[in-house]
């Protein structure tokens, strides 16, 4: 009997936490979900050497920020749509000021279609961190 009872409390349990994972699997395939962390992750044309040279090549060093010598870092995020297009740049963190978060918003906003992140073979909309170096 005892063993009928812990067969069956067993059986319940796995049919829950298969219920459960279907239930997390079915929000991976939402369309509108922003996802942070996937299989394949979003890729500027080319790698990251080629994002660093159109940082580069692209940003704009407030003139404010040079007067006053500064440099540092700002963060931004954004999402990596399922074309590959850019959206919703937000600055994360700008310690330094003097017009630079905008600049480094300015430059994302410039930024190609990126190769999209993909989950399971498939698009999805990815949320991006980026650093910005402002570096005289």
């Amino acid at each position: 009997m005892k063993k009928a009872v812990l067969l069956l409390n067993f059986i319940a349990l796995f049919m829950f936490c298969g219920s459960v994972n279907a239930q997390q699997d079915s929000t991976v395939t939402n369309d509108d979900e922003i996802v942070a962390v996937v299989e394949q992750q979003a890729t500027f044309p080319g790698g990251n050497w080629e994002l660093d040279k159109f940082i580069r090549n692209n940003l704009v060093y407030p003139k404010q920020a040079k007067n006053n010598k500064v440099q540092g870092n700002v963060f931004v995020t954004f999402i990596v749509e399922k074309d590959g297009s850019i959206s919703d740049i937000k600055i994360l963190r700008d310690d330094i000021g003097y017009g630079c978060g905008k600049a480094a918003v300015d430059v994302v906003k410039k930024m190609p279609k990126w190769q999209p992140g993909k989950q399971r073979g498939k698009a999805v909309r990815q949320q991006f961190n980026l650093p910005i170096h402002f570096k005289l």
